[in-house]
């Protein structure tokens, strides 16, 4: 995939439009972010008033920070690593059991410049969604450009996904 522009007066239309989703349905959401490192949560709470509908951001970087923020399961990060289809499911179910709120997003990724190997290279991320009561949704995108470009584009798939699965 080409890196898109994605600029940051984009990443605040799509924000926004989150926000104005979740007002108009009561509903609140939590972001669990690795790769991203709170650009969701820091997008999101730029809009003023943004307290009636976001619960919490959740950096977790480490496995550690996984394992006892948002309870992803040891053998899970041993198995198949952070940046796997398993461990953002865990992310994002555990953020929602722990976090109260009706929807959440979760990113883990290979941001670069280094940490890419031949099975997962720079640009490698997974996003996953998960509304309460409802079962997760994962997807791979393989992103390119620099690491900047690698968060921006992740920052914005997570929030058009979260704005899919509130439209949906």
């Amino acid at each position: 995939m080409t890196a898109l522009p994605i600029s940051d007066e984009m990443l605040k239309a799509q924000a926004q439009a989150v926000a104005e989703c979740l007002l108009a349905r009561g509903q609140t959401m939590v972001a669990a972010e690795s790769c991203t490192g709170g650009w969701i949560a820091k997008v999101l709470t730029d809009i003023a008033g943004s307290s009636q509908w976001f619960e919490c951001g959740v950096v977790a970087y480490s496995y550690e920070a996984k394992e006892a923020l948002l309870g992803v399961r040891p053998q899970t990060l041993e198995r198949t690593g952070a940046v796997s289809q398993e461990t953002v499911v865990e992310m994002v179910s555990g953020a929602l059991a722990r976090y109260g709120a009706s929807v959440a997003v979760a990113v883990t990724g290979v941001a670069g410049p280094s940490g890419g190997t031949t099975d997962k290279p720079v640009g490698t991320v997974w996003v996953g969604w998960k509304r309460r009561g409802g079962y997760a949704r994962a997807e791979l995108f393989h992103f390119d450009g620099d690491r900047e470009a690698v968060r921006r584009q992740t920052v914005a798939a997570a929030l058009d996904g979260v704005r899919r699965i509130l439209t949906s």
